[in-house]
């Protein structure tokens, strides 16, 4: 969710400061023919896709990092005593052109991309980083900064002398408290690191698009469901091809695996899927011993033994081994438990005259008919009653009956893309908010997976202008786009994280929304997934596309009953993705041996199904080599426990109390303005325990 670029974070003009004291920057002249220079910084003024050409993006960059050094030499060479107002507001403040264009750029580079948009990426972001590492490395700038924080006005608000707090914290962070000779090597390593974690996302988007399975036999598809061989044939016949293709996107291949039988077509496909830039044209293990060599050397450099301690100094674990003993405390709570959710499969298989165990590539089909047949309940029972337009009225709903917020469809509002739709979202008293942008289907110029971003942030009275960007089930040429149950869990998840950043209050940008500790931000997505659960919300909208009956009670309780089918499994797969990235960031010592073994010893006491030899998860594993999970994928497990601790909170008052939801919106609004305990506590009444989410599950 946060900025993908290297440049603080910043939202508005340096005029809109007060003072009199304030720097006064001599610009260069800008070009407001191109549509990403023009104004559109205003509360209610939206991104000018409609145009926006790939030409328009390298002047662009240029001229904003110009204004923004401008600015900064403005703010150093200020004549006037450094003050919270005229250091550190207009430091806040400062690049807010750039800040504008940048999050076009990167976030459409992640949605809707091109060849062109990842040249210009690669050459863009080393000056970027460049600037970023002239703006935290410049010593007048940090002198001025530290003059502040050492002596504070005592008329400073509690979110100023956090904003102080952070800035000061941010300089040390990027080195400014480092010699000129470590200075510079700060500077090389972090240049040479924003590369190597750009060009990792576009090897593993780009070996994911370079593979595709085409079936041209009836007899392998006739048992799918008719969605998915809708699906598949309108991929094939996209691509120009005959019969049925599958791809390794999700509502392709998750799909396609789940229902099929064919065991050879499914191991190719999962050998593909789980080999992705291992190797071959697009191989990223070299780029992985690079990234983790590069960040291990700026944490030694800025005096921490691990980039983990780095990391971890800033998050609400804030130690490497509160983070480990965390995922430990997990694992030895629920392998137990996972390892009986195995064996109950793979005992279920072979009644069904399944011989050997079960491979990686069997579990979803025999997973699925097990929850069937125990649960009565698949995907395609419930798709029918999860109709996308319908569910997306539900979660503006709920949002709604939650905080009050109001959706309408915005009329002329441009867009990235023909299906992309844009809503206002007011107050309930007709306040505008934010702008709403939503992105469901996947394409070949958009990563795979789900997520929350912002075109512009709020500050004050510029409201933002959120994105929820996802990769959902399409429709077919005879329905529409149905989703599965864990899309539309989906869905909330992501729905919870834009009511984060819509309903932001504060006055900088930089502490609003999702601007939080990482192990934090998962908190208010993966409370609002609960809701899936909860028949009384069910009730209200839940009815079958076709028919309009609602959903029957009785599939509502066997949604509730399958709700921790494979808890621990799923529990213990989550925890080997933590492991593995604390693993790759614990390093003491660069790491010059095969990524692969690598990953099988980190995954190793979490241990499942048998090993694959040939594939590892890593070489792809975007959220810790090219997004911003590195030494934070635990925090999705410690929002858990967060959230399951939290939602008992509206269990217990009701699931629409609105006394509660406006508790929990309070802290919402406050974004990074305090520190996360203190406003969970607030929320709560008391600290979460891991107990909460083990309870949670169910287990016996």
């Amino acid at each position: 969710m946060k900025k993908l670029f290297l440049i603080m974070t910043v939202s508005a003009l340096l005029g809109a400061c007060a003072g009199n004291d304030m720097p006064v920057a001599q610009l260069p002249e800008i070009d407001t023919t191109n549509p990403l220079l023009a104004e559109w910084n205003t509360p209610h003024a939206t991104p000018p896709f409609d145009k926006i050409e790939i030409s328009h993006y390298e002047p662009a960059f240029e001229t904003a990092i110009a204004v923004s050094r401008a600015e900064v030499e403005a703010i150093v060479n200020n004549p006037a005593k450094p003050s919270f107002g005229n250091t550190i507001v207009a430091l806040e403040k400062q690049g807010a052109l750039l800040n504008r264009i940048a999050s076009v750029f990167f976030n459409l580079n992640q949605c809707n991309t091109s060849k062109e948009m990842q040249d210009i990426a690669i050459k863009v972001q080393p000056k970027l980083t460049e600037l970023s590492n002239d703006i935290s490395l410049n010593p007048a700038l940090f002198a001025r900064v530290k003059a502040v924080y050492e002596n504070p006005s005592i008329f400073l608000s509690k979110e100023d002398k956090k904003l102080l707090e952070d800035t000061y914290k941010s300089f040390v962070r990027s080195g400014a408290n480092l010699a000129d000779e470590e200075k510079e090597l700060y500077r090389q390593y972090s240049s040479e690191l924003s590369q190597l974690t750009l060009k990792f996302g576009q090897n593993s988007l780009a070996a994911n698009n370079a593979f595709s399975l085409n079936i041209k036999s009836a007899k392998q598809v006739e048992e799918l469901p008719d969605f998915v061989k809708e699906g598949l044939a309108m991929e094939a016949k996209a691509r120009g091809e005959k019969g049925w293709t599958v791809t390794l996107k999700a509502p392709s291949y998750v799909p396609f695996v789940t229902y099929s039988s064919q065991r050879d077509l499914k191991e190719k496909l999962y050998r593909a899927r789980n080999s992705c830039a291992l190797g071959g044209k697009f191989d990223n293990t070299e780029n992985i011993r690079k990234i983790t060599d590069l960040r291990l050397k700026i944490a030694n450099l800025l005096g921490y033994e691990r980039y983990s301690d780095y990391v971890l100094d800033n998050r609400m674990a804030e130690k490497t081994d509160a983070v480990n003993s965390f995922l430990a405390e997990l694992l030895a709570a629920t392998k137990e438990y996972a390892d009986k959710d195995c064996k109950t499969i793979n005992d279920y298989a072979a009644s069904l005259g399944f011989e050997g165990e079960l491979q990686s590539w069997d579990w979803a089909y025999y997973s699925e008919k097990y929850k069937n047949e125990k649960y009565a309940v698949s995907d395609e029972a419930v798709k029918p009653y999860l109709e996308l337009e319908n569910v997306k009225q539900a979660v503006f709903m709920l949002a709604g009956k939650l905080y009050g917020l109001q959706f309408k469809p915005a009329e002329g509002v441009a867009v990235y893309h023909p299906d992309v739709t844009v809503y206002e979202v007011t107050e309930a008293s007709g306040e505008h908010l934010a702008m709403l942008y939503l992105d469901f289907f996947p394409r070949d110029s958009k990563r795979a997976g789900a997520w929350m971003t912002e075109f512009r942030g709020a500050e004050g009275d510029i409201r933002p202008l959120v994105s929820l960007v996802m990769n959902f089930t399409k429709p077919t040429e005879s329905t529409p786009s149905l989703l599965t149950f864990d899309e539309f869990t989906t869905f909330l998840h992501e729905f919870g994280h834009a009511c984060h950043g819509m309903l932001a209050k504060g006055k900088y940008e930089s502490l609003n929304g999702t601007n939080v500790y990482r192990d934090f931000v998962e908190l208010p997505s993966q409370i609002l997934e609960n809701w899936a659960y909860e028949k009384e919300y069910l009730d209200l909208w839940a009815k079958h596309y076709q028919t309009g009956e609602t959903m029957p009670a009785e599939l509502i309780e066997k949604l509730i009953a399958a709700k921790n089918y494979l808890a621990a499994y799923a529990n213990v797969r989550q925890i080997s993705f933590g492991m593995t990235d604390m693993a790759w960031h614990t390093l003491t010592a660069p790491y010059e041996g095969d990524v692969a073994e690598f990953e099988k010893k980190a995954m190793a006491p979490t241990q499942l199904l048998p090993l694959v030899e040939g594939t590892a998860m890593s070489p792809s594993f975007n959220h810790i080599f090219s997004g911003g999970y590195a030494a934070g994928y635990y925090g999705y497990k410690w929002a858990e426990v967060l959230a399951a601790d939290g939602y008992s909170l509206f269990q217990e008052k009701g699931i629409f109390d609105k006394a509660t939801a406006s508790k929990f919106r309070k802290l919402l609004q406050s974004g990074g303005t305090e520190h996360p305990m203190k406003l969970y506590v607030d929320f709560r009444g008391h600290k979460p325990q891991t107990k909460a989410l083990i309870d949670q599950m169910g287990l016996k």
